[in-house]
């Protein structure tokens, strides 16, 4: 049965990325700034100056790297869909060998 397991993604490309963000990290793939509005758990479009929390200013760009007290990265809980074994079985089995059978002579 999958499990459930907690990440944090890019805002802009939806790459995982750690979810220890430090006041510089960068996202690998798209180069965005992961300090930044967009990433916080805070950001919200449709509330005052755009963040949840009560703040003197707006603060702009939102996807520019910042130094704000409230941030907090913003995490998901998504389903675990890898499997465990990641190795390709050496025989095929059930339907893929029967029909392989078939076309032996």
């Amino acid at each position: 049965m999958p499990g459930f397991r907690e990440v944090a993604r890019c805002a802009r490309c939806g790459t995982l990325v750690d979810s220890q963000i430090f006041s510089r990290s960068k996202c690998t793939k798209c180069g965005q700034d992961l300090r930044s509005c967009t990433q916080c758990v805070h950001f919200d479009s449709g509330a005052r100056f755009e963040c949840t929390q009560i703040i003197p200013a707006r603060v702009s760009p939102k996807d520019v790297a910042n130094d704000c007290v409230h941030y907090s990265a913003r995490t998901n809980w998504e389903r675990e869909t890898s499997s465990a074994v990641a190795s390709k079985p050496s025989e095929p089995s059930g339907a893929k060998k029967a029909f392989d059978d078939l076309f032996k002579f």
